[in-house]
């Protein structure tokens, strides 16, 4: 296993300690598994009704990443890009932004110059890069935070 490995398992280690004390304190149910997604830790909380750990578009689910965040931070005295996930809201999130991402790049195909999405997290806009990126177009952020946006472009503007 290699240092980054073991340095991302410690920090999912940490997190899943900081979402256990937290449901037991909320006196809720929920399994808390943990993986390593690529560069960062992932950690999930499954089963049980944590609808309302989500909230309304995700608000909650970021203000406990955050959270969570600073408690890896706190014990390692390193910034973590740990990412939570709560009930799957995420991975249904991915799905429909990658969906929305696919009608975006059909309509510059079908000779649309320009198509400005809604505003969304960096986390969101990620997503839709990377599948303009994917389609050979591009693509670029506009606005100011909580109202930046993704624009889809054709490859050559």
């Amino acid at each position: 296993m290699s240092a980054d490995a073991a340095k991302l398992e410690a920090e999912g280690d940490i997190a899943a300690d900081f979402l256990e004390g937290l449901l037991d304190i909320a006196d809720l149910d929920g399994d808390i598994d943990m993986d390593v997604d690529g560069d960062r830790a992932a950690v999930s909380i499954v089963g049980g009704s944590l609808t309302h750990l989500v909230g309304s578009d995700g608000q909650v689910l970021d203000a406990l990443q955050e959270l969570t965040r600073l408690a890896v931070y706190r014990q390692t005295g390193e910034r973590s890009r740990l990412m939570l996930d709560i009930a799957g809201y995420r991975e249904g999130r991915r799905a429909e932004l990658r969906e929305e991402a696919a009608g975006a790049v059909a309509a510059i195909r079908d000779g649309s110059e320009r198509i400005d999405l809604a505003p969304m997290s960096a986390f969101e806009r990620k997503i839709i890069h990377d599948v303009v990126a994917e389609a050979g177009l591009r693509s670029e952020s506009e606005g100011d935070e909580p109202r930046r946006f993704v624009v889809v472009l054709p490859a050559g503007a």
